[in-house]
């Protein structure tokens, strides 16, 4: 990247995946910084986009889906942690459901193409134009806690004077940034653990970013302070600008009162349900998603609750000829999302009327010029009634004056004009009617004003106490997570403490000095295995570690087959020592690997908690006596070998 000059009033970098996966080995970006003026274009990986967003911090970083930039949500909140306080992360297309990037491109005449390049450009210039939504993971508040820099454990000087200087520093720095915080006109609260001297540390918790907090992070000798943003439950996704685009809105009014919004192009933008909020807050969350200039009903006459919110919105208003049947609603809202049956009502209700009005929508665009703007042209014919003319001269006026000329010739007025005129002659008599109609609606409105005042204040306080509930319920789940990571944190306690335990055991296999039960005399460790079976090898292999040269003691020698005679030769134990008499294929299996076996009681042991010992002298002689018993069983075998060839040569003899 070039050093940049700045049109903007700060850098924004496009950014779109160039090779490769974020999920997978060494993605390659496409990025491009864009100052309002020029473009600076490079090919990066995603440690160097980093280092470039860290050296440049740009204003925003902007791309078209931010799980480019991260595997998954764990991995975006690390992402946004890691971000620098005065960059943004915007998706340019959308929220949670975000659209195409060349759909929103053309919407907003920003040149695209498919390169990852082109794409990367279009992202930063929409986002230059204020288009599309920041992510955040993190609240507007902070934390910040002054703690102990170093352990109170050690010092040079007595442990008492050690402590007390070090809670004393403690407690002058968490003054310290009271004082700064104070200053800085902030809200907060303070926790503080009072300890000998002073505290063992304090948190305050802020009612601002970390970039508002005159405060730094740091480590010094006796004290640290570290700063963390408070983390949202979730990923937000917030508009740059609040959109006023004409839109389509359905009603389902009740206990749960439920309302969808539909672009003029037929578009889904979103839907919602709610049994908390009031009409106010409803309007509040449809204003933040658009102008409202039809707003429709699934029945037939329109609910009061719904011409309540068209009056709102001073918009038209949109009913079925007849309550629209559950079949219909389904089949409208097929290829809709949405979480019940107050949502798909709601929705049913503005796609129906959209399709009622799409041929007017379709006329009123082919009729308005690339020069006009099209979305209040649309409002202003669908929601007051007016014709696309008359709203085209209106938005023209200007225009129209500086083309009009003083000499101009009189001609005769065309067809359409002179049924323009008879049209603005009706205009004017309606307008009259109007009037007398808004003198009538005006008296109402005045009496509702006065209902709506006696309510505001229940309203207000039924909102307080909205967000109060919110915040209980956000602590709630927060002591939940604690509660989860303190039970984790238990069982990891109780698996090391196993853990310890078996190396314990395996502490005292290894070492000779039984202090307890060697009285001077030269013992070796003994591993008991509990039975001769596979499970049992397994687990002793597990708790104490079976190596080779170790002692073995089989409790239950009996039954053990092939199998588990091979696993155990695998050991390739010293000795096997053994209580009962082994199978002959576990026997034999032991003999040709050449794996001493004793009777146990030839061997004095002596148990120690769960382990044994015994002399080393008992052990040598076992193993001695086994070389002696195993020299002459070879012995004997290579004898009824030889026997055996001589039998079979005097057997063929004969035959012959």
């Amino acid at each position: 990247m070039n050093p940049r000059t700045s049109a903007l009033d700060s850098l924004v970098f496009g950014v779109d995946i160039q090779s490769g996966d974020v999920r997978g080995d060494a993605p390659s970006y496409a990025v491009v910084a864009f100052d309002g003026e020029q473009f600076d274009r490079d090919v990066v990986s995603f440690r160097k986009l980093r280092r470039l967003i860290e050296r440049e911090t740009p204003a925003i970083v902007a791309t078209d889906n931010v799980y480019e930039l991260a595997a998954d949500k764990d991995a975006l909140v690390g992402f946004l942690r890691w971000l620098p306080d005065e960059t943004k992360l915007v998706q340019v297309t959308g929220a949670e459901r975000p659209e195409s990037l060349s759909r929103v491109a053309s919407r907003h005449g920003v040149p695209y193409g498919k390169e990852p390049m082109e794409e990367a450009e279009a992202a930063a210039r929409l986002a230059a134009a204020n288009v599309g939504h920041e992510v955040s993971a993190f609240a507007d508040t902070t934390t910040v806690k002054v703690s102990r820099g170093r352990s109170t454990g050690k010092g040079g000087w007595s442990q008492d004077r050690y402590t007390r200087r070090i809670h004393g520093n403690v407690k002058s720095v968490a003054r310290d940034v009271a004082s700064k915080l104070d200053d800085a006109g902030l809200d907060y609260d303070r926790e503080v653990t009072e300890k000998y001297g002073g505290y063992a540390n304090a948190t305050f918790t802020v009612d601002a970013p970390p970039t508002d907090i005159p405060v730094s992070q740091h480590r010094s000798g006796d004290t640290r302070i570290e700063i963390e943003r408070e983390r949202r439950d979730g990923i937000e996704f917030e508009p740059l600008v609040k959109r006023r685009d004409p839109v389509f809105v359905g009603i389902d009014p009740g206990t749960t009162t439920a309302a969808a919004v539909v672009a003029v192009d037929g578009e889904v933008l979103d839907v919602h349900s709610t049994r908390t909020a009031d009409t106010a807050g409803v309007i509040e969350w449809l204003v933040d998603r658009g102008r409202p200039i039809v707003v429709a009903a699934d029945v037939e006459p329109i609910p009061e609750t719904v011409e309540k919110f068209r009056r709102s919105f001073d918009a038209a208003g949109w009913t079925p000829a007849s309550d629209l049947p559950v079949d219909e609603k389904l089949h409208r809202t097929r290829d809709a999302a949405y979480d019940n049956d107050h949502e798909r009502d709601a929705l049913a209700a503005a796609l129906l009327a959209f399709d009622a009005h799409e041929d007017q929508l379709d006329r009123i665009s082919e009729k308005v010029p690339p020069t006009f703007d099209r979305d209040e042209v649309i409002a202003r014919v669908v929601a007051g009634e007016e014709s696309v003319e008359a709203v085209l001269r209106d938005l023209d006026t200007d225009e129209s004056e500086e083309e009009e000329s003083p000499d101009h010739d009189p001609r005769e007025l065309t067809d359409e004009e002179k049924r323009i005129r008879e049209l603005e002659t009706r205009v004017e008599r309606l307008e009259s009617h109007a009037a007398d109609l808004k003198e009538t609606v005006r008296e109402k409105d005045e009496r509702i004003e006065e209902y709506e005042a006696e309510l505001s204040e229940a309203r207000r306080e039924e909102r307080r106490e909205a967000r109060e509930r919110r915040e209980v319920s956000r602590l709630e789940r927060e002591n939940g997570r604690l509660e989860r990571e303190r039970d984790e944190a238990r069982e990891r306690v109780d698996e090391l403490e196993a853990k310890l335990e078996r190396l314990k055991a395996l502490w005292k296999l290894d070492h000779s000095n039984f202090a307890d039960v060697s009285e001077g005399r030269d013992l070796v460790p003994v591993k008991v295995v509990e039975q001769f079976t596979t499970d049992a090898i397994e687990r002793a292999d597990e708790q104490y570690g079976l190596v080779e040269d170790d002692v073995i003691y089989l409790r239950d020698a009996s039954g053990a087959g092939q199998s588990t005679a091979e696993l155990l030769s695998a050991k390739a134990p010293r000795v096997v020592l053994r209580d009962g008499n082994l199978s002959d294929v576990a026997d034999e299996v032991l003999f040709d690997r050449g794996i001493p076996v004793a009777p146990a009681d030839d061997v004095t042991m002596q148990e120690v908690d769960e382990l044994a010992v015994a002399r080393e002298s008992d052990v040598e002689a076992a193993i001695e006596d086994w070389k002696r018993r195993a020299t002459e069983r070879e012995r004997e075998r290579k004898t009824e070998m030889v026997d055996q060839i001589i039998s079979e040569h005097r057997a063929d003899g004969r035959g012959g």
